[in-house]
């Protein structure tokens, strides 16, 4: 059975994706796709519709969950549409939809074709880019996106446009062979943002 929706530390997950344009070095699609400390297994053997999607959501029971995050195997903001759509039919249905997130790699404007941002207003409460990296060649060789250095221009980008429509702006690192030089660099990149750093602890397989 497909992991469309999983509980993770007080939050419900949402697995719509397994597309991805990087190959983070710390991600857990190097595990292949098994036992990771989200869910037994996250690959989706078919994408879920949005209507499929919408029913797996609704059976949940809201009340026990502080945030509900689109966050699963793959790069979430390629179904960008479908989480939009999926939040407006949430908010209709469910009262006190507990705050919404996603967690994404900030690229989608890039591989969309389009600014996506003014869409994210009165739906979304907090956008996490995942940052990585204090320089284009640092990001560069933990991300190692597809489309390269475009895609650290792309990333923060999106960052400054996101601000402009979500309340809540972070860019996390993963605590991963990073020296605090490394870290200040990160933190003084995100304050001239004007966005907040979050720093996550590295869980090896």
């Amino acid at each position: 059975m497909e992991t469309i929706s999983y509980e993770y530390e007080g939050s419900l997950y949402v697995n719509l994706t397994n597309k991805c344009d990087c190959a983070c070095v710390f991600c857990l699609r190097h595990n292949g796709h098994k036992g990771s400390i989200y869910a037994d297994d996250l690959w989706l053997e078919h994408e879920p519709t949005r209507q499929e999607a919408l029913d797996d959501l609704l059976s949940r029971d809201y009340s026990q969950y502080r945030e509900l995050v689109f966050c699963g195997f793959g790069e979430p903001m390629y179904r960008t549409d479908d989480i939009l759509w999926l939040v407006d039919e949430l908010k209709k249905r469910v009262p006190n939809l507990p705050p919404v997130r996603i967690n994404t790699n900030g690229h989608a404007n890039l591989f969309l074709g389009r600014d996506v941002t003014p869409e994210l207003a009165g739906r979304i409460d907090t956008i996490s880019i995942s940052l990585n990296g204090s320089t284009p060649e640092e990001y560069c060789a933990v991300t190692k996106p597809r489309d390269g250095v475009k895609a650290w221009d792309a990333m923060l980008d999106f960052a400054r446009k996101c601000r402009e429509y979500v309340p809540h702006v972070v860019m996390t690192i993963v605590d991963k062979d990073k020296t605090p030089e490394d870290v200040e660099r990160c933190r003084k990149l995100c304050e001239e943002l004007g966005v907040t750093l979050r720093i996550r602890a590295y869980i090896p397989d």
